[in-house]
């Protein structure tokens, strides 16, 4: 075998280790992103013009959310934020639409003492979704029924669903020891 067929076949197989590297970590990188995004990651896929474009978002929410400076909050600030809730959850049974209400102010309340921005529903969507995509469906949830409530449109049946939706959200945000340390999902705790 001459030189030149060996450095041939050499720069070959450099050149397919090199593809099989890059495809192997962008399938991890891919995987990760699956993985810390939950539902969120396909809902973004299928949002986006490409999955490309779908993976620099979520990279890009990533980004931002390591910018923001979000807390645990003390104890106290806990056990108020619950009764509270309980306040909410009690008087539904008298005033349905007022309780959903209060349960939306609630969790914005809630967020901004954490410390993610409150700006406006998309961009809460958005930053939520680094650490609460498991739950971001509720969130969506709650909010259109809180749209429809607020219109006069809501049944009671969907403002008691609303609430359910603001309790898993709520409950989450409520019950995060640390943000920056503690990535686990659901199915890690379970």
């Amino acid at each position: 075998m001459s030189t030149g067929t060996l450095i041939a076949i050499i720069v070959a197989l450099a050149v397919l280790l090199i593809l099989i590297a890059v495809g192997v970590w962008l399938a991890m990188r891919r995987r990760r992103l699956q993985e810390r995004f939950g539902p969120e990651y396909d809902r973004t896929v299928q949002t986006e013009d490409s999955r490309h474009s779908a993976e620099r978002d979520l990279r890009s929410r990533e980004q931002r959310h390591q910018d923001l400076d979000i807390r645990q909050l003390p104890a106290e600030a806990r056990a108020r934020y619950a009764e509270e809730w309980k306040h909410a959850e009690q008087h539904f049974v008298d005033a349905p639409g007022t309780s959903v209400d209060d349960a939306d102010r609630l969790v914005t309340r809630l967020m901004s003492d954490r410390g993610y921005p409150t700006e406006g529903y998309d961009q809460q969507l958005r930053d939520l979704s680094v650490e609460h995509g498991r739950t971001l469906e509720h969130y969506r949830a709650a909010h259109d029924v809180g749209i429809r409530n607020r219109e006069g449109r809501a049944t009671t049946e969907e403002l008691r669903g609303a609430m359910v939706h603001y309790r898993a959200l709520f409950q989450e945000l409520l019950g995060d020891r640390n943000p920056r340390s503690d990535r686990r999902t659901r199915h890690d705790a379970a």
